[in-house]
């Protein structure tokens, strides 16, 4: 028996559960893994309160760090003894020790700490994906303007640094002064703090009138409008989270009256298929890890027992960085 985490209704911090569950045997095709780190996104938040729904009773987490311990028959890339890290489902990355589906667990480099592990594997491959694989009809190049929302946390520090690797100018949004700050540290062009300038009208400044070829957006409802107002013609809208809450539905031709945009809604497990395609993006990004270029920020960590307060402060917007649970 092993401490997890577990809803039995969707809702607010207070319905995770600390429990004691099986393990369970090791199948063909699957690895027991010993967590040694545990990442916390925001899309934990969305599977807690049903806004991504899933059955219940439901192991929350799809983010972790640890080693290998038995490896079922099938499995070839990974041995007892590995230290990995994942990014997938099914849910359940909540936990000290776990058995899952061997497809999209990775080795981990002894470059790589399990902490920046758990912390980067969600993180850095949707920054890789967004900046790699997500790109405007008429490209990008060192020298565009793109915007990202959020640039504060783990996926945006993450992107800052990544962007000003591939040479693009990356206006970075926060929603403070000391986040802003941050944003600038870790290679950003330029940043706004939206709780004190109108972003828009500051895009607009900083790109000489012409608007950005990417936004990038994980905010959701609150920057919306905003967001679509700062592209560029045949400019790009990402839209890859809802920390605000959903967008709300939208005629399509107000993208043709904003300069014949384009929308796409992305996920990082449409781009993780198959292992050879996880394994590709996960090399890219342990191999700016492992020199140096890109850093992933463990800002906050909490035990187990703690994951309520976890929770809590990141629907706040009190965290900086990533966070991670220790189990």
């Amino acid at each position: 028996m092993v401490k997890a985490v577990q809803i039995q209704q969707f809702g607010s911090p207070e319905v995770m559960q600390v429990v004691d569950l099986p393990v369970g045997a090791v199948q063909a095709g699957q690895v027991r893994i010993r967590h040694h780190a545990v990442g916390v996104n925001f899309i934990d938040v969305y599977h807690r309160t049903g806004l991504y729904p899933n059955d219940l009773p439901l192991n929350l987490g799809m983010e972790a760090a640890g080693e290998v311990l038995e490896v079922g028959a099938g499995v070839e890339h990974l041995q007892a003894g590995d230290r990995v890290a994942y990014a997938s489902g099914p849910l359940g990355s909540y936990t000290q020790e776990r058995v899952m589906p061997a497809q999209n667990v990775c080795r981990l480099p002894d470059a790589i700490s399990y902490e920046t592990g758990a912390a980067m594997m969600l993180k850095g491959l949707t920054a890789q994906y967004l900046l790699k694989k997500c790109k405007p009809v008429e490209g990008l190049e060192p020298g565009d303007f793109v915007l990202f929302h959020a640039a504060a946390g783990g996926v945006g520090l993450i992107a800052c640094q990544w962007a000003k690797l591939l040479g693009l100018k990356l206006i970075a949004t926060a929603g403070s002064d000391e986040k802003c700050a941050l944003a600038l540290a870790n290679g950003a062009s330029f940043a706004i703090n939206y709780r004190q300038d109108n972003f828009v009208q500051r895009v607009r400044d900083i790109t000489g009138g012409k608007g950005v070829k990417v936004v990038y957006d994980s905010v959701g409802r609150d920057t919306w409008e905003g967001s679509l107002d700062c592209l560029q013609p045949f400019g790009l809208m990402i839209t890859f989270g809802n920390a605000s809450g959903p967008v709300p539905a939208f005629a399509p031709a107000v993208l043709a009256a904003k300069g014949s945009l384009y929308v796409t809604r992305q996920t990082l497990f449409a781009h993780t298929t198959s292992r050879e395609r996880t394994q590709a993006m996960a090399d890219d990004l342990f191999a700016v890890v492992a020199d140096g270029t890109v850093n992933s920020h463990v800002e906050q960590r909490f035990a187990l027992d703690d994951v309520r307060l976890a929770h809590e402060k990141l629907e706040a917007r009190q965290t900086i960085g990533s966070t991670i649970l220790l189990p």
